[in-house]
Order: structure tokens, then C-alpha cells, then sequence
């Protein structure tokens, strides 16, 4: 296993947490959920952007890019419903339930994904190890939100 990986995805998810007080920052200072959201995906879009055109990469074909099924752009509104929900619910639920109660149905829906290889994710079939892992992750949020 490539413990680089498991390095940053342990750091991407300190950020996320660290995100979630940022983007309710902004949003106070927008006075505008909405708002605040737009502005921060705008500034990520420029980050992306950059990052592509330093890449080298090429745009595909138009003609490509009509040819992609059209719940293949969701993930931008899924991330845009998920801004908004962080921004409006993190100063209401607190930053550690938001977290471990999105971190638990991250977890349910990577299992049943993963089980039934949906969306293209490689077989991973849902064994005991796997179903008690989630149990004690729902337990675990069970009593963070319980406080």
C-alpha cells in the first residue's frame, strides 16, 4: 500500500473540517450562503484552471464533450448542494457532528458502491470486516452527536 496516499487522504479530510469553518467565515462576511459558495467555487475554478493550463493538457473535442451522459456533470451541482448544506449547517450542528455525520454517510455510500462496483469502482464486496467497520464508524457519530 502507498502510504503517501494515505497520508494526503488523511490530510484532505483535516482540510475539509478546516473548509467548513472557512466557507461559514464567508459566508457571514457575504451575508449570503449562496453567495459564499459561488465565491468559493469561483476561486477553486481559477486554482483548477491554472493547474490545467500549466499541465499541458488538451481540451477535448466538442463533439466529445456532448457525448458525455448527462449525470456525468452532477458532480458539480452534488459539490455545490454540499457547500451550501456545510455553510448553512456547520454554525448550527457544530463542526464535529457535521463532520462525523458526513464522514458516516460517506462511508455507507462507498460500501454499497464499492459492493455492487457502481460507477465504475472496482469490485470491493461488502464483508463482515467491512459492515463492522461501519457499524463502529455509526456508533462513533452515534456519540459525537450525542454530546
Amino acid at each position: 500500500m502507498n502510504y503517501i496516499y494515505i497520508f494526503f487522504a488523511f490530510l484532505i479530510g483535516m482540510a475539509i473540517t478546516v473548509q467548513a469553518g472557512v466557507n461559514a467565515n464567508l459566508r457571514q462576511a457575504m451575508a449570503s450562503p449562496i453567495l459564499a459558495a459561488a465565491v468559493s467555487f469561483g476561486s477553486g475554478f481559477v486554482v483548477l484552471v491554472l493547474l490545467f493550463m500549466g499541465s499541458g493538457a488538451s481540451v477535448p473535442p466538442l463533439e466529445a464533450i456532448k457525448q458525455v451522459s448527462w449525470w456525468k456533470w452532477m458532480g458539480g451541482v452534488m459539490g455545490a448542494v454540499y457547500m451550501i448544506t456545510v455553510i448553512v449547517s456547520v454554525q448550527k450542528i457544530g463542526t464535529a457532528n457535521l463532520v462525523s455525520l458526513s464522514v458516516a454517510g460517506q462511508l455507507v455510500a462507498a460500501i454499497v458502491l464499492d459492493h455492487y462496483g457502481l460507477l465504475g469502482f472496482t469490485l470491493h464486496p461488502a464483508n463482515g470486516w467491512r459492515l463492522l467497520g461501519v457499524l463502529l464508524i455509526v456508533a462513533g457519530v452515534l456519540l459525537v452527536v450525542r454530546n
